[in-house]
């Protein structure tokens, strides 16, 4: 079991003293944390604290008790204060009408005392992963085509690590998503998670912003201020559209990364930092490399691993499943009862090319829950814009044309396609800038440089 890394955080919760020290001698060198109690009334606790990922919790803690109700009541309490935990039985008292009760009442496995050195190590192995797996589940990592497939796997194996990661991928794939997952699934979860999204921040602003500065470092800095590569210490530091930083401040960062170290702007002192850096973009960074607009340095420091979000159009039957999710969410929200998704709605989520990807079809269902009365949506309840629905022609195609895949040549110059993009965006949203840089894919900052620029 785990020879090569270390995996997973153990509590053990047994009356047994020598329970407790054998298991304890018996995991140590093949997980990365183990805590031992003797009394159940400290899970919750340790729980809160520890955050393990596997419980192994005996069943029986007062003298002669063979029942295992008490057990049963623990494993209760304990998927009563959070349901994705994973829990192994200890007893010596194992019949098959045990078992059947408790893998219904939510524990996923026994072990036996005595105990068989390797099937409790390869148990242990097993409720590890499935833990690991029921966490990034719950971060919204919803799909089951072989792209996402993968991309979880990936995650599995690098979360645990220090690794710097850089995420890429289309506008609203959920690139943010993936980095709170690669978070939650690390051993800095509990400390701080910043995101710096770097395409909302203006250039002046980007050092002060990271850095921090001291009192009277510059005229309106009345107050010391943290910067929040400072905040993020401990734990992981999310730097979102890394591709704006400019060519000074990839440098300033470079340092950080190699140094570890950070100052503020205006001080002399320099501060210790252990961050995590994860990165993402929708650019090419090996593109801007090339163009001399992005360090090659910093670009291997950041790119140690890379993962890649597929768009929405190549995910085939995720589509669905996504929209279902986002059902769930906002017919909640919206106290509107059960809705579901007719066969004909389906069809026309599944033809739709999606140049918003995820963020798009999140927002078409809120649309369709806010303005629809339906128990079950049909076609019609899903509002698209004509120009991206894909009907059975390629993305490239209906991008660029009309419904029926037709081409207007006149339409083809970049800027005019941009500026008219940007104006029904507009219009969809009422005016509402943040929300029709929603539906573009973009960052508020973004549209409103892009409307200075277009003269929109």
């Amino acid at each position: 079991m785990m020879a090569m890394e270390k995996k997973g955080k153990i509590l053990i919760v047994d009356d047994n003293e020598d329970v407790l020290l054998s298991l304890n001698m018996l995991l140590k060198p093949y997980v990365e944390g183990i805590r031992v109690i003797n009394t159940p009334e400290r899970i919750i606790e340790m729980m809160d604290s520890f955050m393990p990922d596997v419980i192994m919790l005996d069943m029986n803690f007062h003298r002669d008790a063979i029942s295992g109700e008490e057990g049963y009541e623990w494993l209760k309490k304990i998927l009563a204060h959070n349901p994705k935990s994973v829990v192994l039985f200890i007893t010596a008292y194992v019949d098959t009408e045990k078992a059947v009760r408790a893998i219904k009442a939510g524990a996923i496995d026994f072990i036996p005392k005595p105990w068989d050195r390797n099937k409790l190590l390869d148990t242990v192995k097993s409720a590890v992963e499935l833990s690991r797996e029921r966490n990034l589940d719950s971060s919204r990592m919803i799909g089951e085509c072989p792209a996402m497939k993968e991309l979880k796997a990936q995650m599995m194996r690098v979360a645990a690590t220090d690794a710097n990661v850089l995420i890429t991928g289309e506008n609203g794939t959920g690139k943010d998503v993936v980095a709170h997952a690669l978070h939650q699934l690390s051993d800095r979860a509990r400390k701080p998670f910043v995101n710096i999204d770097l395409g909302c921040i203006p250039e002046n602003l980007f050092e002060s912003e990271l850095f921090g500065y001291e009192k009277g470092a510059f005229t309106d800095a009345r107050n010391a201020k943290e910067g929040r590569i400072e905040t993020a210490d401990g734990g992981t530091l999310f730097l979102d559209e890394i591709g704006n930083l400019n060519l000074p401040m990839q440098q300033k960062l470079l340092t950080v990364i190699e140094k570890r170290e950070t100052q503020r702007i205006g001080s002399n002192k320099v501060s210790h930092v252990d961050v995590r850096i994860l990165a993402a973009t929708n650019a090419h960074l090996r593109e801007k490399v090339g163009e001399g607009t992005f360090r090659q340095d910093l670009f291997y420091r950041l790119n140690t691993i890379e993962l890649h979000l597929p768009p929405l159009r190549d995910r085939g039957e995720d589509i669905v499943l996504l929209a279902e999710y986002f059902l769930k969410i906002y017919s909640g929200k919206y106290s509107v009862g059960d809705v579901r998704l007719g066969a004909s709605a389906k069809q026309k989520l599944l033809k739709h090319t999606w140049p918003g990807n995820v963020r798009e079809l999140q927002h078409c269902i809120e649309r369709a829950i806010v303005l629809g009365d339906k128990t079950e949506l049909a076609a019609e309840d899903i509002r698209l814009e004509d120009s991206v629905v894909a009907s059975g022609t390629s993305a490239s195609n209906s991008a660029t044309g009309s419904a029926s895949g037709s081409v207007n040549i006149d339409s083809l110059n970049l800027q005019t396609l941009e500026r008219e993009a940007i104006k029904r965006a507009i219009s969809l949203s009422n005016g509402n800038l943040t929300q029709a840089a929603e539906l573009l894919g973009i960052t508020r900052f973004a549209l409103y440089r892009k409307i200075d620029k277009l003269g929109v």
